[in-house]
């Protein structure tokens, strides 16, 4: 009988592969079928995102089983550092949570410790939740996912954070990190493509991957930012998210309805045509 959680994470799995960045994607809408639908497009992850959305742990909670049942990798990205927020997404079975604007080593340990288990950490024991597989898993077993599986991501959002990369990359329990290119140009003032911020973009992904730890980004979903993100060395990207993808496929199809006319109208036209002929 196959149980959950997993023996070894899917987001760990997807790292470990050579070919190309573990992909993945946000996902910000509310309805289960979103994170299937994602599964089903054979991304490897979703980060289901608790900052920027309305959607409540309850319906993180159906995410993340929907995620785990079709073999896709739920992430969680919380709204800022609460140990029983966290705490309770983990125990829903949420491979990894992502703390956002993580500035300073100090933060990042606390982060660190909310997410694992005494003595490396705060977190409490609820072995009969869905990390324990509701009691069917041994007590030992949760406890060694939740020190050597879950994985923390700690996000790089400002100047003062890139600067910290390499003391954040470093604390025990910080797994990877996230560039949040946008918070962090708009922190300075300027745009992603401005020089100042590519330094400080290539500089924090160069001390983490100098510690040992990959580091991921947000882009587009085109082959090219994929690219993009392979060449300047980030371990994982995501692509877009499933609102804007859903919106872009609906704008694409009216476009390519709205260039059909109607058969009317193309036979009037072709009558003013011939008749402008003679």
């Amino acid at each position: 009988m196959t149980t959950l959680p997993l023996r070894t994470s899917l987001f760990r799995q997807a790292l470990a592969r050579t070919d190309g960045p573990a992909l993945g994607t946000w996902v910000k809408l509310p309805a289960v079928e979103s994170v299937e639908l994602m599964a089903l497009a054979g991304f490897d992850f979703v980060v289901i995102d608790l900052e920027h959305s309305a959607m409540s742990i309850e319906t993180a909670f159906h995410h993340i089983g929907v995620a785990l049942l079709t073999g896709v990798s739920p992430i969680v990205r919380v709204p800022a550092l609460d140990g029983g927020i966290v705490q309770r997404l983990l125990d829903a079975g949420a491979e990894g949570i992502m703390v956002p604007h993580v500035d300073t080593a100090d933060q990042a340990a606390a982060a660190a410790r909310a997410v694992r288990f005494p003595p490396r950490g705060t977190r409490g024991v609820g072995s009969t939740s869905r990390a324990g597989a509701w009691g069917a898993v041994s007590r030992e077993e949760y406890l060694r996912y939740g020190q050597e599986e879950v994985v923390l991501i700690a996000q790089i959002e400002s100047a003062e954070a890139a600067g910290n990369a390499a003391a954040i990359a470093a604390v025990d329990g910080v797994d990877a990190l996230l560039i949040g290119a946008a918070d962090l140009s708009t922190s300075e003032g300027k745009t992603e493509a401005h020089p100042d911020v590519v330094a400080l973009i290539e500089g924090a992904v160069r001390d983490s991957l100098a510690v040992g730890v990959p580091v991921g980004n947000a882009g587009g979903a085109a082959a090219s930012a994929v690219q993009a993100s392979a060449d300047a060395g980030y371990a994982f990207s995501l692509m877009s998210n499933d609102a804007s993808m859903l919106g872009a496929a609906a704008a694409a199809a009216v476009t390519a309805g709205r260039s059909i006319r109607a058969r009317s109208a193309r036979t009037t036209d072709s009558a003013q045509t011939a008749g402008g002929e003679r």
